[in-house]
């Protein structure tokens, strides 16, 4: 059986037609998937902001516990921020040593925080990426935002309103994250004493909601 010979002029336009192909492919998937993955965004962003006021939620019932908690609002320039029974929300966004780096500090009518909650993109695991753990968000319990910003430092003063423990290891994202405090205070300074927040639907406290969540 005679093998076949195939041109070069054949060859290049089988092999666009593949990429055309395996390109309209990949869009229909992607284009297809849009929705649900933005419907797992929104439902993340919610557990975030509800884990400040010490609500775990699930994807499922994210929806139903931040409309029960939570009121979205906006300053007088448009930047958009939340409020609870107690307080406000403040959305914080900045850029660690790999990408972006955000989260969110729930405040008191006093400016002391009482949750916070952060995550990453791609910043270092064990390094930079200890943002995202539990254990660094609690070093932020009990902190003012009132008359500046909170900031990490090597070392810090514990007794210090205003000084968190910089992470072990990952400076660039401790100055990140600096910097991300410094520009949520210079937006949203003086908000909780302008603010006064009621509960959006349901008398429930974020304790309360707590125990229900978890049985």
């Amino acid at each position: 059986m005679a093998k076949k010979n195939f041109s070069n002029t054949y060859i290049f336009i089988y092999s666009a037609a593949l990429v055309v192909v395996a390109a309209l492919i990949l869009t229909v998937v992607s284009v297809s998937l849009k929705p649900a993955q933005q419907k797992n965004q929104r439902a993340e962003t919610k557990q975030m902001i509800l884990k400040t006021i010490g609500i775990d939620a699930t994807r499922d019932n994210a929806d139903e516990l931040y409309a029960r908690h939570i009121t979205e609002s906006t300053t007088t320039s448009g930047l958009p921020y939340y409020t609870y029974s107690e307080g406000v929300i403040i959305p914080l966004k900045g850029t660690g040593l790999w990408g972006p780096i955000w989260g969110y500090l729930a405040l008191d009518g006093t400016s002391t925080v009482v949750g916070a909650v952060f995550d990453h993109k791609g910043e270092t695991p064990g390094l930079g990426g200890e943002i995202a753990t539990d254990k660094f968000a609690q070093r932020f319990i009990g902190k003012k935002m009132d008359t500046q910003a909170i900031h990490l430092a090597k070392n810090a003063d514990h007794s210090n309103p205003y000084e968190v423990d910089a992470i072990s290891g990952g400076t660039m994202t401790s100055n990140g994250v600096t910097a991300m405090l410094a520009k949520a205070y210079e937006n949203y300074q003086g908000l909780t004493r302008q603010t006064s927040p009621t509960s959006p639907t349901s008398p429930t406290s974020p304790t309360e909601e707590r125990k229900e969540a978890t049985e």
